[in-house]
């Protein structure tokens, strides 16, 4: 069931989007290339998936596992250590959204919005995506008492990288101090490189945003193991 909304999704996004908000937009300026509406959106909702199924996976997901049905706990009974376990979370995170970017991506190229070989590259990226964000939530479920405090960081973090993370508009349309904010949120870097990887247009200047996620990876992916190993073993 948790696989079927990548399926769909993509069809009431470019249905809404790309059929009806298109005609009235016409096409956007990026990056001194002009495109369709419907072809600067759908690598946006690429990344937005990534974002969704790694991050949710790792706080409802998590939590539930780890509080309710306390699945931690048996697993810490075998000889597996606490590190693997939290590790393994994150891994089934960055998994689920390689898969769910797999089912969407492919529904998304009938429409011809993806360029190749080009557009391959998105699928390595979604693990990379998945990495960042699942780190992130993982480090949310470390600090959380209730399953209900998410969404703080719900209604705080992802909810403004969702809107505001280059994704249904440039950042050229922010004012200036918006758009400084906006290069901060992990999911603006994401987008910019999945959009690249549709269009078919490498640029060297990408590497600094596969970098950030990089950096982002490496900061979150430690800190979330040391905030749940201070939060499980008492």
């Amino acid at each position: 069931m948790s696989f079927l909304p990548p399926l769909l999704e993509p069809i009431l996004y470019l249905a809404a989007f790309g059929a009806g908000l298109s005609v009235l937009i016409g096409t956007v300026e990026f990056r001194g290339k002009t495109v369709s509406y419907a072809s600067f959106i759908a690598p946006a909702l690429l990344a937005i998936n990534m974002m969704y199924n790694s991050f949710f996976e790792n706080t409802y997901g998590s939590f539930v596992r780890m509080y309710y049905q306390k699945t931690f706990d048996a697993m810490l009974a075998t000889p597996l250590s606490l590190e693997e376990v939290i590790t393994g979370e994150m891994a089934w995170g960055a998994t689920k959204s390689l898969i769910a970017t797999v089912l969407m991506q492919a529904v998304v190229s009938l429409f011809g919005l993806i360029q190749y070989p080009e557009g391959l590259l998105i699928l390595p990226l979604s693990l990379l995506g998945g990495i960042a964000f699942a780190s992130l939530g993982m480090v949310f479920t470390a600090e959380m008492s209730h399953i209900e405090m998410f969404n703080l960081p719900i209604f705080l973090l992802i909810s403004p990288m969702f809107l505001f993370g280059g994704t249904f508009f440039p950042l050229e349309a922010l004012p200036p101090w918006a758009a400084k904010i906006a290069w901060a949120f992990p999911l603006t870097h994401l987008v910019e490189l999945t959009r690249w990887c549709a269009l078919g247009s490498l640029d060297a200047g990408l590497i600094w945003n596969f970098l950030y996620l990089v950096a982002f990876s490496c900061l979150f992916f430690p800190l979330a193991i040391w905030r749940m190993k201070r939060r499980l073993i008492k």
